[in-house]
């Protein structure tokens, strides 16, 4: 998994949207006194203390692979690790494993989530949330103007196979694991100009600003603009709803 130029000031514009699928997440992990929590994929570290709060005596890991999100987790006083969470395997006293909004950019992720369940104790939690709006405009448009001749060959843009339906990450976990899987579809209010396009600017559009010149991107954000405005329209009083679909599944191992 690359770190794709992550900005963690950018990613957390939009924290209590984003902040809202890790609560619900969490709240269905059982466990009551875990020895060791991993936050697989950290991030800036904002969520990650929301862990060590709930469980205070574990041992608290933190793992992430963009160099600027473990220095902004550090900066909160979360002791993150840079690291691969394809290279992550879990230690023996491993009770609680929280991945959210990390496994999209792991393309080997299906094959990687069995292998980690059969690793864990008897009894461990595993959690992980991920989008589920590949399909969803805002991304479809994207890889639409990527695709043009200005643009292609250039961006490597993930499509709608980068993550599963709920049912198949309960297959996937089944043999190991009792599973709780489902999906939900937050319906956000965004305010400002052209806020999906900022939205997305802290995720999905990471791989075009990692590719592309300054100027380029800024010509890209042009033409992808009004295609979103298009999608998204504002309502009479200047805000526009944003769906946004997220995929959950909670295993507890046997």
């Amino acid at each position: 998994m690359t770190s794709a130029g992550w900005d963690p000031s950018l990613y957390l514009s939009f924290d209590d949207h984003r902040s809202r699928p890790f609560h619900d997440l969490i709240a269905r992990i059982g466990a009551s006194a875990p020895r060791r929590v991993v936050d697989l994929g950290c991030g800036p570290g904002h969520l990650t203390g929301l862990l060590a709060a709930r469980w205070p005596d574990a041992t608290l890991t933190a793992l992430d692979s963009s160099a600027a999100m473990v220095a902004a987790a550090r900066e909160r006083g979360i002791a993150a690790d840079l690291g691969d969470v394809v290279d992550w395997a879990p230690a023996p006293d491993t009770d609680v494993v929280v991945t959210n909004a990390v496994l999209q950019w792991v393309p080997e992720h299906p094959r990687l989530l069995p292998g980690w369940l059969a690793a864990l104790p008897s009894g461990a939690w595993f959690a992980m949330q991920v989008p589920g709006n590949f399909g969803a405009p805002s991304h479809a448009l994207t890889r639409q103007l990527a695709a043009e001749p200005q643009w292609a060959g250039r961006i490597a843009l993930r499509g709608e196979e980068s993550v599963l339906e709920p049912a198949r990450y309960a297959e996937l976990m089944g043999p190991h694991a009792d599973v709780d899987a489902w999906e939900t579809t937050y319906l956000h209010r965004l305010t400002g100009d052209d806020p999906v396009l900022r939205w997305i600017s802290g995720t999905a559009l990471r791989p075009v600003r990692t590719a592309l010149e300054d100027r380029e991107y800024d010509d890209f954000c042009a033409e992808l603009a009004p295609r979103l405005r298009a999608a998204y329209p504002a309502r009479p009083d200047g805000t526009t709803w944003f769906p946004f679909r997220r995929i959950f599944a909670v295993a507890r191992t046997r």
